[in-house]
């Protein structure tokens, strides 16, 4: 028997099928278009997402050989703080996604600060004001788009991250629900009552008829035939955001357990146990995972562009051809020729939370080959995630055993080489790069009784690899205070140019 995984993500769907021991055994990859409609905007087209997932389901059927009748179940992870605004009567969006990239909001959160709401925010929500959150998105819509706040005060819009959006569609529009990570990630959930917080949803003029259920992640959500693919209802159990989920895949299930996911950006997640605190300054607290009746919560700071600057690299310019070339080319020169690559494409996430500031390239000579360029670039994501983890372990006092890694860019040995470098820590590649579909999995097998505890559920990790730390300290410190003088040069730069 299998779980068919849907892991909805930035740039494009996966869909995989789990067997019994939760071992991967077919991927399916759709992408989806990226539209940049202004300077510093990104939406998604729901729909197409949507058709996405239904006809890759099928291709998943086809090219795996297995019988619709043996897929047991669907579980869930996805892109968070993209958000969603759609007719309850037709699901179909008032417009196209918005996507966790987009500084559309960034006006309407300038206004929420200068107000002085940030601290309230922050103490209700875990989150700083910032439009990496959904919540300024939902507001943009339904001023701009004709019609939308009528149509919202007179409760006929429903609103969501893609997981409600999802599950809205696979269930023919019976269930309106999300998870309380995702919740956690819209600036409009209470992290201490686990409900929507109708001080915030009335400070930014969103109705609470639009918004979804919130679950914990080990729940069934409902039932989907996938539009008739299957003879059987299937159950649509396990649910959380793509970060969560890999969380829950590296089995951090403890107090002190940290990951990093790359992907289009990063995500560095610490659990910090069952009480909810506030973060250090730069960082966030969000819902960790929930399940077995309570909830985890975690540290976590969030890194715009990482695998984006690969790509960027890749389809844009075309210094490269791909982005399996990027470590070839990288360790094709000794270091990066004094070169530093701040990849401020959409703002500068956690800690600096700038989000006017726009990415620079450095420190180039005559000499500057493109092997120093993109060395420089992947450099750049090992950089970013240091200054997460050393928020973390010098302010929020949480000792970090080890890095445990997944995502496309782990299998990149050069970088992660450079990642414990740069920590002077081991890092811990995960067996699977799909861990955030393992974590959606994982709390499927919660929900569908396969597995009975997080204990055991511990208890099947394995490594692949675990890299050891092999540079001088002088040189790590020379290298990252560098780093240091880039972004700020970044910063002021943006600014003078505002």
């Amino acid at each position: 028997m299998f779980t068919l995984a849907i892991d909805q993500s930035t740039s494009a769907t996966k869909l995989m099928l789990f067997d019994e021991h939760e071992q991967l055994c077919h991927r399916v990859t759709l992408e989806h278009a990226q539209y940049y409609p202004q300077p510093g905007w990104v939406e998604h087209d729901a729909e197409e997402i949507m058709q996405n997932i239904f006809q890759g389901a099928a291709q998943l059927l086809r090219e795996s050989g297995v019988s619709e009748k043996e897929v047991q179940s669907v579980a869930l992870t996805n892109q968070r703080e993209t958000v969603v605004v759609w007719e309850a009567a037709t699901g179909r969006p008032v417009c196209h996604a918005v996507v966790w990239q987009c500084q559309r909001g960034a006006k309407i959160c300038a206004s929420l600060r200068e107000k002085g709401y940030t601290g309230m925010v922050q103490s209700k929500t875990g989150l700083l004001i910032d439009p990496y959150f959904s919540a300024s998105g939902v507001k943009w819509i339904l001023d701009n788009v004709p019609g939308a706040r009528e149509k919202a005060e007179a409760g006929q819009l429903r609103m969501g991250t893609m997981d409600a959006w999802m599950i809205w569609h696979l269930t023919d529009g019976r269930v309106h629900a999300c998870d309380r990570t995702n919740a956690s990630r819209t600036m409009l959930y209470n992290i201490h009552t686990l409900d929507w917080d109708d001080e915030l949803l009335s400070l930014l003029g969103i109705p609470r008829s639009m918004m979804p259920e919130v679950h914990l992640c080990d729940e069934v959500y409902g039932t989907t035939t996938f539009k008739g693919l299957f003879s059987h209802e299937l159950p649509i159990a396990g649910v959380l955001g793509d970060s969560h989920g890999a969380l829950v895949g590296q089995m951090c299930f403890s107090q002190g357990l940290g990951k990093a996911t790359y992907g289009t950006g990063s995500s560095v997640m610490v659990n910090i146990g069952e009480q909810p605190r506030q973060a250090p300054q730069g960082l966030v607290t969000s819902v960790g995972f929930a399940a077995q009746g309570k909830t985890w919560y975690a540290f976590e700071g969030n890194i715009h562009c990482t695998g984006a600057t690969i790509k960027w690299m890749v389809d844009d310019l075309a210094l490269i051809g791909s982005s399996a070339e990027s470590e070839a080319l990288a360790t094709s020169v000794p270091d990066s020729g004094g070169v530093f690559f701040v990849p401020a494409f959409a703002g500068l996430g956690a800690p600096w939370w700038q989000s006017e500031a726009r990415a620079i390239i450095c420190g180039m000579s005559r000499g500057t080959q493109k092997a120093h360029v993109v060395r420089a670039a992947l450099e750049a994501i090992a950089y970013q995630v240091k200054d997460l983890v050393d928020l973390m372990t010098r302010q929020a006092g949480i000792s970090l055993k080890e890095l445990r890694v997944d995502g496309g860019p782990a299998k990149n040995r050069f970088l992660m080489q450079f990642q414990a470098d740069m920590l002077n820590a081991l890092v811990n590649v995960s067996p699977i790069a799909e861990a955030s579909a393992l974590g959606a999995v994982l709390m499927n097998s919660l929900a569908m009784k396969r597995r009975s505890s997080l204990e055991e559920i511990a208890a099947l990790r394995h490594s692949s690899e675990i890299i050891a730390p092999a540079m001088a300290e002088a040189e790590r410190e020379k290298l990252y205070a560098c780093w240091i003088k880039a972004v700020k040069g970044c910063i002021a730069l943006s600014q003078s140019m505002a």
